[in-house]
């Protein structure tokens, strides 16, 4: 388990970059990670990408 597990983290801007990498960050921490960006393929493609 992760330093986070347990935690809830909301993510804005998940599509690309920052908040990209924040999201993946946080998920492999062990926090159920949300998010959404204007950029619905890029929020689409970091669901699928590994934690």
């Amino acid at each position: 388990m992760g330093r986070l597990a347990g935690k809830i983290a909301f993510i804005s801007g998940t599509g690309a970059g920052i908040g990209r990498a924040a999201a993946l960050l946080f998920a492999t921490e062990g926090a159920s990670a949300f998010g959404c960006d204007i950029d619905a393929d890029g929020a689409a493609e970091t669901v699928e990408l590994p934690p």
